[in-house]
């Protein structure tokens, strides 16, 4: 799986990245601003947070990272004791 990461969803670096995870095969998460840009048709699942202004949208970030972790800590850890 891949996050990409862009808060106007146009980074090519982060484009391109999606490009060659779908080539593999592999599910894209992008997390955008709200204007999803051009990672939108690439993802599986686009996660865009209500902002336009670069340091709102990083900010918002950051609580979506805290959340995945704990969500994948809490799945890994559910599935290591089950």
């Amino acid at each position: 799986m891949l996050l990409g990461i862009s808060t106007s969803g146009n980074s090519r670096n982060v484009l391109e990245a999606a490009r060659v995870a779908r080539s593999l095969d592999m599910s894209v998460i992008g997390l955008t601003g709200e204007s999803v840009g051009k990672l939108r048709d690439l993802c599986n699942v686009a996660l865009n947070v209500p902002a336009t202004a670069t340091p709102r949208i990083q900010e918002m970030h950051i609580m979506v990272y805290h959340y995945l972790c704990e969500a994948i800590e809490n799945l890994v850890g559910s599935t290591a004791k089950g």
